[in-house]
């Protein structure tokens, strides 16, 4: 393993944050990933960006941001694109609410700015999906105001530096991170600062097994020398899991199958599926008049954040064309061909059974 760290200068102490700055911005100049989004200010593409990476490793989010880059070069472009096309591409990423609220903001750019995003932190906050972080992405990245950008890496970074033990969980200890983030961002130089922090956390300031053999703040970090390299952060754990269970209703014949979009108010929003019933418990099999019930699906588990849910898909063979229109009239379902269910944006758990399933 190469060493991505440089030597300390000895007598200084993080106490000094022209120091630690200094630091910090040297090694992230030698040992910087070389990212698509790192080699542009256009607030256009540090959004998308930044969308597309929350909850989401960069290994991940990378194809999905070159696609939608290849896609839509403006945020004109993305304000005028079918929703629908946009949750498609999206497919995979999961929290879809992503999605659709990028395409609103794209929507309030074009119409409320000009289509220019706003150039500062506090505006950059009133529109649709964008938080105190990804505003101040922006804002650092591309306009060079000094505010922080505060995520888990920088909690992280900061905590075990800098002996910071408040929880995390809190809404209030964002503005203690804020505010001594602040205090350390040298003049000038805001943007690149962020993302040194971030990326010290994402290579070196690991949640787990950090590498502190190779850390240039090791003699002077809080939590080595105390021992409490696991204890921070600080967060507390409320977390109840809610366990739902969804039985599909997939209702074919010679080719054709029945889809619908899925309407607000649950998770999901605007992805298709099948028809659904949700039970107190997952039903091993079922029966339906106008159909031959072909196979029940093993339960397929799929974890969300707050959500466990359980999954089964029986298939059914309708008995005649007529009575597979009856049904997608009946429960208002659109009826597509085995070939072309491809082409609309389904949730995680459908798109596996798609494709090891019923497509094959």
């Amino acid at each position: 393993m190469r060493n991505i760290s440089r030597p300390l200068k000895t007598g200084k102490s993080l106490g000094n944050d022209d120091w630690f700055s200094s630091q910090l911005l040297d090694w992230y100049g030698f040992n910087k990933r070389h990212l698509p989004w790192r080699e542009t200010k256009d607030p256009f593409k540090i959004w998308l960006s930044e969308i597309i990476l929350q909850q989401t490793r960069v290994n991940q989010g990378m194809p999905y941001y070159l696609k939608f880059i290849a896609s839509y070069q403006t945020v004109q472009d993305f304000a005028q694109a079918n929703l629908d096309d946009i949750l498609k591409l999206w497919q995979g990423l999961g929290y879809y609410s992503r999605a659709r609220n990028m395409h609103q903001c794209a929507n309030a750019v074009m119409n409320h700015f000009g289509g220019n995003f706003p150039d500062n932190y506090a505006e950059l906050q009133k529109l649709k999906g964008i938080g105190k972080y990804t505003a101040a992405a922006i804002a650092s990245i591309c306009f060079g105001e000094a505010v922080p950008t505060v995520d888990g890496n920088v909690f992280r970074v900061m905590a075990r530096l800098f002996g910071i033990a408040e929880d995390i969980a809190k809404t209030s200890t964002f503005k203690v991170f804020f505010d001594r983030a602040k205090t350390l961002m040298p003049a000038g130089h805001s943007g690149d600062f962020n993302q040194a922090m971030m990326e010290f956390g994402a290579m070196i300031c690991t949640p787990k097994s950090p590498e502190c053999a190779t850390c240039m703040f090791e003699t002077h970090c809080f939590a080595k020398s105390k021992g409490l390299i696991d204890s921070l952060p600080v967060k507390s754990k409320n977390v109840k899991v809610r366990h739902r269970y969804f039985n599909y209703y997939v209702y074919t014949h010679e080719g054709q199958v029945l889809i619908r979009q899925r309407s607000e108010g649950d998770i999901w929003t605007g992805l298709f599926e099948f028809d659904i019933e949700e039970t107190k418990k997952s039903l091993k099999s079922s029966s339906f008049e106008g159909g031959k019930l072909e196979y029940s699906s093993s339960e397929m588990v799929h974890q969300l954040t707050h959500q466990k849910l359980h999954l089964r898909f029986h298939v059914y063979e309708m008995r005649s064309q007529k009575a597979l229109v009856q049904v997608g009239e009946a429960k208002q379902m659109l009826m597509v061909s085995r070939e072309r269910i491809g082409d609309y944006a389904v949730p995680k758990p459908i798109e596996l059974f798609l494709n090891n399933e019923f497509c094959r």
